[in-house]
């Protein structure tokens, strides 16, 4: 993940992995499985490799094995990162342990606030995607393959994922970061509206 610039870098992965660990301090977990799955989720993240959502299970079971991890937290560790992602606005999420939601929270909460504004961007950026389209009209997707397909704007991102996580998210310490998280993203599109069309 070095020189990664989508917004998926070890930085990322790093950020994942303390939220995750301030969030476990405050819950009853195995924190081996919690830091494992923190640290793999995105060995093979499906958006960059042609949707294909067996390659991070598949490769984290590879290294976990060669490092001689017992079978049940090698089993858990790619539960979880196989179930981890968000797959649109109106699917229904795939059932997490306790460990599952607490590091889906921890990735949750790196999609928004300021590093969520940053990510999203340069994530569009690589993509070749508009920043904005007033004409476009946010979709909230009813299948993950809609979701996966979709070529909409980074603007129409935050109205089809970024601001529907604060609400999604599964521990009382992920709600309560959040909250001025998610508070920043939506001052940050109204002042991006106002700056968009001064005479609106």
């Amino acid at each position: 993940m070095q020189g990664e610039s989508s917004g998926h870098d070890w930085w990322h992965i790093y950020r994942v992995w303390q939220n995750s660990l301030y969030i476990a301090e405050r819950e009853t977990v195995d924190g081996s499985v919690v830091q494992l799955a923190a640290l793999l989720h995105d060995i093979g993240d499906w958006k960059f490799h042609a949707g294909d959502e067996s390659v991070g299970p598949r490769l984290a079971r590879e290294w976990l094995e060669s490092l001689d991890v017992e079978e049940a937290t090698i089993a858990h560790v790619c539960t979880i990162i196989a179930n981890l992602s968000f797959k649109g606005a109106n699917v229904t999420p795939a059932s997490l342990s306790l460990e599952g939601q607490l590091v889906q929270d921890a990735d949750r909460l790196d999609a928004i606030g300021a590093v969520g504004i940053a990510r999203a961007f340069a994530y569009g950026g690589t993509k070749g995607r508009e920043m904005h389209d007033p004409d476009a009209t946010p979709v909230l997707h009813a299948s993950f393959e809609q979701y996966k397909s979709s070529k909409g704007t980074t603007i129409n991102h935050f109205h089809e994922k970024l601001l529907l996580l604060k609400d999604r998210l599964n521990t009382a310490t992920a709600r309560e970061l959040a909250e001025q998280r998610h508070a920043f993203m939506v001052e940050f599109l109204r002042q991006f509206d106002s700056e968009w069309d001064i005479n609106a």
